[in-house]
């Protein structure tokens, strides 16, 4: 099986002496491992670094076997942000989110545009909120929908904290969400929308499928306590 696309990096670990397992969310074929061998090099290992966008030449003997990458850098975007603790926190927290959730091998174009998307807002000053929207529209994307109707609340708050119900577990949640107000939020705000962001995940996914939750993300949201 051989393939060409383009991907980002979402996670790699250390395999034998010299070469490095890759796992990688592409436009075309999802989530797919493969073997990079010389990516302990200095030259390689350099650009194989976490949401760098790659272009992967892909070789497998076989459906069950994992494949091998040969990798080409398109766009490095994590160290343009190495000085900047809450994006990193941010860069670690997605990454380790798309690597549980995601399945093999199974494409997700929503998932890739809104990754994409994310990724170029970065370098806005209303980057939090949009990584705040980006996850709520994941567990959408992901098939775990739900919608918070705010016609059924009386007043109109944005700093408030409402108490809704979705599949009989409560759940509290910042106005801003409910009104879709995403302007100027303070530290405060955005650690509540990522303990809402969180706790919605950990119940539709992380808890059923007996997964843990990606420390690098609870970092992130403790970051704004």
């Amino acid at each position: 099986m051989n393939w060409e696309d383009e991907g980002f990096i979402i996670a790699k670990r250390k395999f034998r002496e010299n070469a490095i397992i890759l796992e990688v969310f592409t436009s075309k074929y999802g989530k797919v491992n493969g073997i990079v061998y010389g990516g302990n090099s200095r030259k390689i290992r350099n650009y194989l670094q976490l949401i760098n966008k790659i272009f992967i030449s892909y070789n497998s003997k076989g459906e069950n076997r994992i494949g091998y990458f040969k990798t080409e850098l398109i766009n490095a975007i994590s160290p343009e942000y190495f000085d900047n603790k809450n994006k990193i926190l941010c860069i670690n927290s997605l990454s380790s989110i798309l690597k549980a959730v995601l399945p093999e091998n199974l494409s997700s174009e929503k998932i890739y545009k809104s990754l994409e998307n994310l990724l170029k807002s970065l370098k806005n000053n209303d980057w939090l909120t949009n990584y705040l929207v980006w996850e709520i529209n994941l567990i959408n994307y992901l098939g775990f929908g739900f919608n918070i109707d705010n016609k059924n609340f009386s007043d109109k708050n944005y700093k408030k904290i409402y108490d809704i119900k979705l599949d009989n577990i409560n759940y509290k949640i910042p106005g801003f969400l409910v009104f879709k107000n995403y302007s100027n939020p303070d530290n405060n705000d955005i650690y509540n929308g990522l303990n809402f962001s969180r706790t919605l995940m950990e119940n539709k996914f992380f808890i059923p499928n007996n997964i843990n939750f990606p420390y690098s993300r609870k970092l992130l949201e403790k970051n704004f306590l």
